[in-house]
């Protein structure tokens, strides 16, 4: 997801996009565990678009605070 994306994205949309992703990251761990993991480059994938989405959410909350 690219970073215009996410800065147009709500803190509600972020919030549920981080939890996607989270899930997405335990679901790979799992299936590594279990060694049915096929795809091995999805681990730096993922990591990078959770910090990603957790930067926007600090952005927005920043942006917030400066405005109040």
């Amino acid at each position: 997801m690219k970073p215009d994306e996410l800065k147009a994205m709500s803190p509600q949309q972020l919030e549920e996009q981080l939890l996607k992703l989270r899930r997405e990251q335990f679901d790979l761990r799992m299936q590594r565990s279990t060694g049915q993991l096929a795809q091995f480059h999805h681990f730096p994938r993922v990591r990078r678009e959770i910090a990603r989405v957790k930067t926007a959410i600090n952005a927005q909350r920043k942006q917030e605070t400066v405005n109040d």
